[in-house]
């Protein structure tokens, strides 16, 4: 497929797995279509491997934070828009927003090394939250906020090769036929926040 430009992040981004649709939005906006059954995690049990989940990507270089508006269709059990960190198939991380068994839009992590865990944070109104990656020196920062303003600390953790990693969107629709998510007021920096807990 096609490398897909925005206009905050100064590289191309390229698809790892293709969507089953897309769209972008005068390099402002990218919206992901993700088909079914598709997802990203290793069962902490060892008896489940998912990878299918499109990931528009890119390699971000240094310390950074990139973060983005996300808007998820919810309709299926984890349906998510999701931010993520991608070394190779046993080393990722992804933030994402996603739909619970409660029917509850809610702020998830996982973190992978080998094998995945999952981490419920806290329940979202509504359809729509701000997600953040930070990377300072070889750790990560995941958080979300309510209002784009305000940022609220997810977890902080590291992976086994940070130099390495690429970035960027996905979606996914585990149980589901479809799960379509829209990122907006995307940013990218390299000046991320110099006390992660802040709320800056």
């Amino acid at each position: 497929m096609d490398a897909v430009h925005l206009a905050a992040i100064p590289v191309p981004l390229h698809w790892d797995i293709p969507p089953l649709g897309y769209h972008v939005e005068q390099e402002r906006a990218v919206s992901i279509t993700a088909g079914p059954r598709t997802d990203l995690f290793r069962s902490p049990a060892g008896d489940t491997v998912v990878q299918n989940s499109p990931r528009l990507l890119f390699v971000p270089e240094g310390d950074f934070a990139l973060g983005a508006r996300v808007r998820v269709n919810f309709r299926n059990t984890f349906d998510a828009g999701v931010l993520i960190i991608y070394e190779h198939e046993t080393s990722w991380a992804k933030l994402c927003f996603e739909f619970s068994p409660q029917r509850q839009p809610m702020i998830v992590s996982v973190v992978t090394r080998g094998l995945s865990d999952d981490c419920n944070s806290v329940p979202i109104n509504g359809n729509e939250v701000y997600l953040r990656i930070v990377r300072i020196g070889s750790a990560f920062a995941f958080h979300y906020s309510t209002d784009g303003k305000t940022w609220h600390m997810v977890r902080h953790f590291t992976l086994d090769g940070p130099d390495r990693i690429h970035a960027g969107f996905s979606t996914q629709a585990p149980r589901g036929e479809s799960c379509s998510a829209a990122f907006s007021s995307i940013t990218y920096s390299h000046t991320p926040p110099a006390d992660i807990r802040s709320g800056e």
